[in-house]
C-alpha cells in the first residue's frame, strides 16, 4: 500500500512558492510603474537640460577622476587660457568701438590697461598688432577731415520737437501754420541725417570745437580745438529747441514726454487716439541715439547734440514749473533721471531762457530776472551748463564785436561761455572770454521758403515730407 501524505504536503509547498512568486512579481510591477510615473512627471525640456548637464558634469567628473594630478593641472591651464583669449578678444572689440567713433587715443589707452597671465598688453601680439593698426589709421587723419580750414566754417543745424503724426499737426487748425513753418517731421529728420551721414558729416559737441586754454601766467582764452578725422569727413553741430512738450501741443501729433524704458534707453511716450499710451522713438534724441548706435562713425567720441530748454512749462515733458503741485517732487525726480540718462549717452543741455523771451527786446532787469529763474528752477534738474541758446535766435546785443552789456555780464558771472543765435549760413566767433555760433534751422520755412539756402547740405526735394502742406503763410 502506497502512502499519500507526503505528496499532499509537497503540493502544498509548491502552491505556497507560486503564491510568493506572484506576490513578488506584483511588487516588482508596481515598483516599475511607480518609477515610470515619477520619471514622466519630471520629463520636461528644463529637466532634460538639467539631466543632460548633470550627465555631462558627471562624465567630466568621472573623466577627471581618471586623470593624474599633472593632467588635471594641464586641463585647468587650458581652460584659463581659453578664457583669457576670450577676454582679449573682448578688449579688442571694445577698442574697435572707440576707434569707430574716432577716439584713437582712447582705444590705445584702453588696450594698454589689459593685464593677463603673461603680463601686460605688450606681451600679446593681438594687442601690439591692434595698436599698430590704430596708429597707422591715426597717421592718415586730416585736420577737420580736410573739409574745412577752421572750426568757424562748421555747420550748426537745429530742430524743434518732431512731428510724429502729420494728420494731427497739419489738420488746418490755428496751430497748423506755425507747425508748418517751424517744425520738422520724423520722415524729414530721418532723411536729413541719413543724407548727411552718407555725405561724410560727423557730429561734434560745441565743447569739441572751441576750448579754454590756460597760459603759464594763469590767464585763459578760448581757442579753436584741433579735430582730426579721416579724409572727407565734415564736423557739424546739432541742437534741438524747446524739448518740453508744451501743453499747447497736446493732441497735435507730438510725443508727450521722454522716459526711460526697461533697457535703460531714453524713448518717448505718446497718447494715441483711444487715450492709450504708446512708446517709441518719436523725437530727435531717441531717433538719433538709434542711428548712432547703428552708425557709430556718425559721432565724434560719442557726441550727440544739445537740448535747449525753457522752464515755464516744465522740461522733457515733466511739469516741473508748478512748484506748489503735489506732484512736483515726483515730476522733478523723474525728469532728473531722464536728464542724467541723456547726458550719459552724449547729450548736453543749454539754457533757452525760462520764459522764451526776446533777449534783445526785454530790459536788462527783465532778462536777468528770467535768466535767474531758469537757474533756480531748471538747472538743478538738468545740471550745470555753460551753453546759452537765445530764444527766437535773437542775441541780446546787435554787434559783431564784443559783448559788453549787463545781460552778457550776468551770463558770464553765472558760468555761460557759449552763445548761439540763428542765421541762414555758418558763422562763428571765438573771443577771449566766450564763443558765439550761429545755427541753421532745418524746418518747414527753410525748406519751403528758402530751399536755396540748404543746397550745401541736401536737395530739399529729396528729404521733404510728401505730406507736408504747401507754404501757407505770407
Amino acid at each position: 500500500m502506497i502512502k499519500k501524505g507526503p505528496k499532499r504536503k509537497r503540493n502544498k509547498n509548491i502552491k505556497t512558492i507560486v503564491i510568493i512568486e506572484i506576490i513578488i512579481l506584483i511588487i516588482l510591477i508596481m515598483v516599475f510603474l511607480f518609477y515610470k510615473l515619477r520619471k514622466g512627471s519630471t520629463d520636461s525640456p528644463a529637466n532634460d537640460d538639467m539631466n543632460q548637464s548633470n550627465n555631462i558634469d558627471d562624465a567630466e567628473d568621472d573623466g577627471k577622476s581618471k586623470l593624474s594630478k599633472e593632467e588635471l593641472e594641464a586641463l585647468d591651464q587650458q581652460k584659463r587660457l581659453e578664457k583669457e583669449e576670450k577676454d582679449r578678444q573682448e578688449f579688442i572689440n571694445q577698442a574697435n568701438k572707440l576707434k569707430q567713433s574716432y577716439d584713437y587715443d582712447g582705444a590705445i589707452d584702453y588696450i594698454k590697461t589689459y593685464q593677463g597671465e603673461q603680463g601686460g598688453y605688450d606681451r600679446y601680439k593681438i594687442f601690439t598688432d591692434a595698436i599698430a593698426e590704430i596708429e597707422e589709421e591715426k597717421a592718415k587723419l586730416l585736420l577737420y577731415g580736410g573739409s574745412y580750414d577752421s572750426v568757424t566754417q562748421f555747420n550748426h543745424i537745429f530742430f524743434h520737437s518732431l512731428i510724429a503724426d502729420n494728420s494731427k499737426a497739419f489738420d488746418g487748425d490755428y496751430e497748423s501754420v506755425g507747425y508748418n513753418m517751424y517744425m520738422t517731421t520724423i520722415y524729414e529728420f530721418e532723411k536729413i541725417i541719413n543724407k548727411m551721414y552718407l555725405d561724410g558729416y560727423v557730429l561734434v559737441s560745441m565743447h569739441d570745437i572751441a576750448i579754454k586754454e590756460t597760459a603759464e601766467d594763469g590767464s585763459s582764452k578760448f581757442v579753436e580745438n584741433k579735430i582730426y578725422l579721416p579724409e572727407g569727413k565734415k564736423p557739424f553741430v546739432l541742437s534741438v529747441d524747446d524739448v518740453s512738450y508744451y501743453e499747447y501741443m497736446t493732441g497735435d501729433g507730438f510725443p508727450t514726454k521722454l522716459i526711460i524704458d526697461d533697457d535703460g534707453r531714453v524713448i518717448n511716450e505718446m497718447i494715441s487716439d483711444d487715450g492709450s499710451i504708446i512708446k517709441g522713438n518719436f523725437d530727435v534724441s531717441p531717433i538719433l541715439d538709434k542711428f548712432v548706435e547703428e552708425h557709430p562713425d556718425f559721432s565724434y567720441k560719442g557726441a550727440k547734440g544739445t537740448l535747449a530748454l525753457t522752464g515755464y512749462n516744465g522740461v522733457l515733458g515733466y511739469r516741473t514749473n508748478d512748484l506748489e503741485s503735489p506732484k512736483y517732487e515726483e515730476e522733478v525726480k523723474e525728469a532728473k533721471k531722464v536728464a542724467q540718462a541723456l547726458k550719459d549717452n552724449g547729450w548736453e543741455f543749454a539754457s533757452h531762457g525760462w520764459g522764451h523771451r526776446d533777449s534783445l527786446k526785454i530790459s536788462d532787469a527783465e532778462f536777468i530776472k528770467d535768466a535767474q529763474r531758469w537757474l533756480d528752477e531748471v538747472e538743478h534738474i538738468l545740471g550745470p551748463t555753460d551753453l546759452f541758446i537765445f530764444p527766437f535766435g535773437i542775441e541780446f546785443e546787435r554787434t559783431i564785436g564784443t559783448f559788453t552789456s549787463a545781460k552778457y555780464k550776468f551770463c558770464k558771472e553765472n558760468g555761460f561761455d557759449y552763445f548761439c543765435g540763428v542765421e541762414g549760413k555758418p558763422w562763428m566767433q571765438i573771443q577771449k572770454d566766450y564763443v558765439r555760433m550761429n545755427r541753421r534751422p532745418l524746418d518747414g520755412q527753410a525748406m519751403l521758403q528758402f530751399p536755396e539756402r540748404l543746397v550745401d547740405l541736401f536737395d530739399v526735394n529729396e528729404v521733404i515730407d510728401p505730406e507736408r502742406p504747401a507754404r501757407d503763410w505770407d
